[in-house]
């Protein structure tokens, strides 16, 4: 499974609304063990090794971080899919999580990203009224 999105995924990502926030929902598979340049370390720990570094990237692009926690279960869903942790990261848009993805920093701390991680989901939302509700 893909852990970086395609050219096709960032402009559908960008033809969202672009005067709103956006929270970008990872939900995050971790290797058993890293890969180069992080061996000898699980996948999670060189996960957090790039989530480290991303703490200052971050607020620099108006982002900032909401939640991180375990999955400790599959309550609704295929129980075959594993998945580790999800984090919820707000950006004050979509084109400055764009940009942010560009930025040098990105790219370097993006080698322990990769180390560690064996599959991502990254989901892009934008707040909305809760069908029946008064949202």
């Amino acid at each position: 499974m893909p852990i970086y999105p395609s050219s096709e995924q960032i402009e559908r990502l960008l033809a969202g609304p672009s005067d709103t926030p956006v929270v970008m929902v990872n939900v995050l598979r971790f290797k058993s063990d890293a890969d180069a340049p992080d061996r000898g370390m699980t996948g999670q720990q060189a996960y957090e090794r790039y989530a480290e570094g991303m703490r200052e990237v971050v607020p620099a692009y108006g982002g900032r971080f909401v939640w991180f926690g375990r999955v400790d279960s599959i309550v609704i869903g295929d129980a075959g899919e594993r998945f580790d942790a999800v984090a919820l990261v707000e950006y004050p848009s979509r084109q400055r999580f764009v940009e942010m993805t560009q930025d040098p920093r990105v790219q370097e701390l993006g080698e322990h990203r990769a180390a560690g991680l064996e599959s991502q989901w990254l989901i892009a939302t934008t707040a909305g009224v809760v069908p029946g509700g008064r949202g």
